[in-house]
């Protein structure tokens, strides 16, 4: 008997029927065609290639995450086939970076992209790199067109956007004339402004100053920006101070005062008025305009923690470093796992290392050699300023007198469009970033605003990273670090000798007056950068403390009181650095410390406000149902894990007080994230309950105080998280609110579902919090969505390097559909590493694709 499909139903739902199985099918085929189409792109990982250009044999080991080990026989084929592993894995992100960082998305996008690259083309990115190029050492330049050379290997062999990956059959519907050009060395030396952009220190926090200043007055502004708790939460040094001009970590503290303040642009009219504060939210569009290639919009959850403890407190007698640092949640994950290995050690092949890298940038960034391991967290100097000009037609005015403005067009090609023109106009401090979203309007005040960065001058970050990678002890690594110039970043240090380091290098810059922290005139000519930085050998650094171990996680680097350059008065609070700190001891009051300690702590999720503030919540006055809500608080020991249902409804309490209490009070720029600052500004105000700062400004004829504010934000709490999972208090857990998506940073935030699905990965339930060690960040102005994450984790055991272990937030392959693509996600999510092997012996043993390059 022949059946007939739908036979049983009704007539008019047999069509219904009928056509919900013609969509079901055409969407299998679909599926099955993407999937097809991506398989192509699929990199070959087993077998041989022939790679015109090597010197001689390569051979690539892969394990089963996809990670490939390198060996070489000169550095030369070591970056090129570098060159090459990367373009297989990530060639569409390495291609959609450097139209970022020289502004050329819209080629790529159209017209949708035409601001940020106008922000970009301004900033002058691109053209500071190629100035850059020049100025390299000889190697350097060898081993980025080496490197370039491998890369363009691979793309000549994939001409077709099919063979590239899936994102290129994409943008072939919507840009099909778009052909990727060969990769140049200044692609790869553009990328490190991207990175220093990213992981810039206090722009944004100067234009909130400014901009909260036409709300309140000044003492009220700088209440929200309070000094760094010394006392509470110790600093990275601790020792030490600058005697005959060197930083000497064992020079006792003499009759040295306090950094001097300086003066700096006062309120008034001229913050006050309308040009300035115009211009000065012009230049805040302008910044925002500009990708995040590292961070998120949300910087406030950027950050890292590094920290390494001696082998007098490890169980192997050898030192330990553990390094995560915090960026915002990308798919595929801006790191790229990697080992580069010279097969002999040899003046032409001195390279044995093993870490992190950057897709489209050779050697590694954070990682070990056979000898050495290092680890980076952001240390957050003071390094850009920004100065309200008096602009008159193509002058501005500087010392009295009208100075021409230097001028230079930008051509941007839009894809669908032609080519859009751009005027940068720019004075002795930098180019007019107020210019470039929006009409200046006339005044005879200050009516520009100028960017002065050090990442906007030729430095030599580039010769650093291949130094680093060479490095065999530490006077070698601080030689290497000397280098490092943008951005500037703590380093911390191991080697297998037993010596533990830390030192800050960076380009920092000295001002004539002022500390940076207020936008500041630029015609007097009083606030100007000197000509020469902080000396290098003035920074401070610190080998084999007496303790045994060093911590840095974005706090203040050293007390002023024993320091006198300005380094920044923006530090991170210390809540991250000093639960580690006490974690760290209460290790080593336990016993000898191993790298599955490092990792626990690592996954730390303690919130460092709790203690503080929930005191405050169980005191005050509370009717209705948020009274049974409040009691989760009372035994609640501060840890924030996916289960817990205290962290819930305390995170949650504290994203209504912060609003609650201050976005009355300030313009949408300037409210509260939610990072550590705002928990020293809280902090300080409970102890003050009738400070105008707890008043709703929006209601009449009633003044809150701080009991108003709490009580309801315990009831605004319960009544949103009852909203969203249920009335069941037992029912409620931090992982329901606190989820992270892992986003493609380029086609993930198209607006078009079936695409973004095919590249987004996710959600996750996540652990932790912002300032919570496993720092997880999110922003009280929206919701719960994880922002920020640990991007990736290591933990160097010099004992045995094959102890080590790492993890990365996505994985190797940048192919959606791979098997590497995510594969690593779920591990990070619940704090687990994979094997950092880096001996030959077991790089082969565990490795599961053998890939030959030949001549």
């Amino acid at each position: 008997m022949r059946l007939r499909p739908y036979a049983w139903l009704p007539w008019p739902f047999r069509w219904v029927a009928r056509m919900l199985t013609v969509v079901l099918v055409l969407a299998l085929v679909l599926a099955g065609v993407l999937v097809y189409t991506a398989r192509r792109s699929f990199p070959q990982v087993d077998g041989t290639i022939r790679l015109p250009g090597l010197a001689g044999n390569v051979e690539i080991y892969r394990d089963k995450a996809g990670i490939p080990q390198i060996y070489a026989d000169s550095s030369e084929d070591l970056f090129m086939a570098q060159g090459f592993v990367h373009a297989q894995d990530r060639f569409w992100e390495m291609d959609f970076r450097r139209h970022v960082t020289s502004g050329r998305l819209s080629e790529l996008f159209g017209k949708a992209t035409l601001d940020n690259d106008k922000a970009i083309r301004t900033m002058g990115w691109r053209r500071v790199a190629e100035q850059e190029l020049p100025e390299l050492s000889e190697s350097t330049r060898r081993y980025l067109d080496s490197y370039a050379k491998g890369v363009n290997a691979w793309l000549q062999a994939n001409p077709n956007a099919s063979d590239r990956s899936l994102e290129y059959s994409v943008l072939k519907v919507q840009n099909g004339a778009y052909r990727p050009e060969p990769w140049t060395a200044a692609d790869s030396v553009a990328w490190l402004k991207a990175m220093a952009w990213d992981l810039r220190s206090n722009m944004e926090d100067e234009i909130d100053r400014a901009l909260a200043l036409t709300k309140l007055p000044r003492e009220r502004v700088e209440q929200l920006y309070p000094e760094y708790p010394y006392d509470s939460h110790a600093p990275i040094v601790t020792r030490g101070t600058i005697a005959d001009d060197r930083f000497d970590e064992r020079a006792r503290l003499g009759a040295r005062g306090t950094t001097t303040r300086g003066q700096n642009l006062t309120g008034g009219t001229t913050t006050r008025g309308q040009s300035v504060t115009g211009a000065l939210a012009q230049a805040a569009k302008t910044l925002d305009a500009v990708p995040g290639t590292m961070s998120a919009a949300d910087r406030d959850g950027i950050g890292s923690n590094s920290w390494v403890v001696s082998g007098e407190h490890t169980a192997s007698g050898k030192p330990l470093l553990a390094n995560d640092p915090h960026l915002s949640a990308q798919m595929p994950s801006v790191w790229y796992q990697v080992g580069l290995h010279c097969r002999k050690i040899t003046e032409s092949c001195s390279y044995d290392v093993t870490g992190f890298s950057f897709s489209g940038l050779p050697g590694v960034i954070i990682g070990h050699t056979d000898k050495i391991a290092w680890g980076f967290t952001n240390l957050g100097p003071d390094v850009a300023d920004l100065f309200l000009e008096r602009v008159t037609g193509d002058t501005y005015l500087y010392k009295g007198e009208s100075v021409k403005l230097e001028t230079r067009q930008e051509k941007i090609k839009v894809a669908g469009s032609g080519t859009v023109t751009l005027n940068v106009r720019s004075t002795r401090h930098g180019p007019l970033i107020n210019e470039v979203i929006g009409d200046v309007k006339p005044s005879d005040g200050a009516n520009a605003v100028a960017l002065q960065w050090t990442a906007l001058t030729p430095g030599t970050t580039v010769d650093a990273i291949f130094a680093m990678n060479a490095a065999t002890d530490w006077p070698e690594f601080r030689a290497a670090a000397s280098l490092f110039d943008v951005p500037a970043q703590n380093l911390v240090y191991a080697d297998t000798e037993g010596h533990i380091g830390y030192q800050a290098p960076g380009r920092i810059p000295v001002r004539e007056k002022g500390d940076g922290t207020w936008p500041v005139p630029g015609w007097t000519g009083e606030y100007d950068w000197r000509t020469a930085p902080i000396p290098y050998d003035q920074l401070p650094s610190v080998e084999d403390p007496a303790d045994g171990y060093i911590v840095t996680a974005n706090n203040a680097v050293i007390d002023p009181k024993r320091y006198r350059p300005l380094l920044t008065k923006d530090w991170a609070y210390g809540y991250r650095s000093q639960r580690i700190l006490d974690r760290i001891k209460q290790e080593i009051a336990k016993g000898k410390v191993d790298a599955a300690t490092m990792s626990k702590i690592q996954q730390d999720t303690y919130n460092g406000l709790a203690k503080d503030v929930v005191p405050a919540l169980m005191r005050v006055p509370l009717a209705g149902p948020a009274v049974q809500a409040r009691k989760l608080l009372q035994d609640w020991d501060g840890s924030q894990g996916v289960n817990s249902t205290p962290a819930a409804y305390f995170n949650a309490v504290w994203r209504h007080l912060l609003k609650l209490t201050f976005d009355d009070d300030l313009p949408a720029g300037a409210r509260p994230s939610g990072g550590d600052r705002w928990y020293e500004v809280v902090k300080r105000l409970l102890d003050a309950p009738d400070d105008p700062f707890w008043d709703d400004t929006t209601t009449k004829g009633r003044t809150e105080t701080r009991d108003d504010i709490l009580q309801q934000a315990l009831a605004a709490a319960y009544q949103e998280v009852a909203d969203r999972l249920g009335t069941d208090l037992a029912a409620w857990r931090w992982g329901d609110l606190h989820q992270l998506t892992l986003t493609n940073g380029s086609l993930g935030t198209s607006g078009i579902a079936p695409i973004e699905a095919l590249f987004n990965r996710g959600p996750f339930e996540v652990p932790g919090s912002k300032d919570a060690p496993n720092a997880t960040g999110w922003n009280v102005q929206r919701d719960y969505t994880v922002t920020s994450v640990p991007s990736m984790r290591m933990v160097v055991d010099l004992g045995d390097l094959d102890k080590s272990g790492w993890i990365n937030l996505t994985g190797a392959s940048g192919h959606a559909f791979h098997d590497n693509y995510w594969d690593q996600a779920p591990l990070w999510a619940k704090g687990e590493l994979l094997p950092m092997y880096s001996k030959p012996s077991t790089v082969q043993k565990a490795a599961v694709h053998t890939l030959r390059l030949t001549p």
